[in-house]
């Protein structure tokens, strides 16, 4: 009767996710070491390579077309910029110069997706006629498989391999040295 009222499991599911992601994000703007920072960022990485993996395999497709493509299209696009920074996050060590930046920046980037997802997504899939309980064992599962086994290699993850650091990365362009400007004669523009 008050289905309304009932809550929606899947979406409670990717809820505990992003609360889960925006405290690594807290804890690693509060603390200074920096062995700290990186076995944060580690963690932080995992938990959004899962996340991301059991929205796009299930939840997405289950709630696409309902929610909207323009919805659904910028959470995509959202999805694919945190993927690349999270495959540079995965190639560095900590030790680079842009690593707390890269780091704050796909932090930025997240909470703009979760606060879009919560406030837009969720209450439009909320209205689809899917059985979400059967939705959310299934993410559940899926999130159990990938957390064991691991996520399996993204496209992002191999753009960023095959750069061999010598991408758009600020940081790896940080480190080369800058190319000789030629001189223009006197009077020439």
């Amino acid at each position: 009767m008050f289905e309304f009222l009932k809550p929606n499991p899947a979406a409670t599911l990717l809820k505990e996710d992003h609360d889960r992601v925006q405290a690594l994000f807290d804890e690693f703007e509060a603390v200074k070491s920096r062995a700290a920072k990186v076995k944060i960022v580690r963690r932080a990485l995992q938990e959004l390579k899962v996340h991301a993996a059991i929205e796009e395999e299930i939840f997405y497709p289950a709630v696409r077309k309902p929610v909207g493509k323009e919805v659904m299209n910028e959470a995509d696009e959202e999805h694919h910029v945190a993927k690349l920074l999270i495959a540079e996050l995965d190639r560095m060590d900590g030790s680079e110069s842009h690593f707390d930046a890269k780091f704050l920046v796909l932090a930025e980037n997240v909470r703009h997706h979760i606060k879009e997802e919560e406030d837009e997504m969720l209450p439009k899939a909320r209205k689809v006629k899917v059985d979400f309980e059967a939705l959310a064992e299934k993410m559940r599962a899926r999130k159990e498989r990938l957390q064991t086994a691991g996520v399996p290699p993204v496209g992002e993850e191999r753009m960023v391999k095959a750069s061999r650091g010598k991408g758009d990365s600020p940081a790896s362009a940080a480190k080369r040295k800058p190319p000789k400007l030629r001189k223009v004669p006197k009077g020439r523009k």
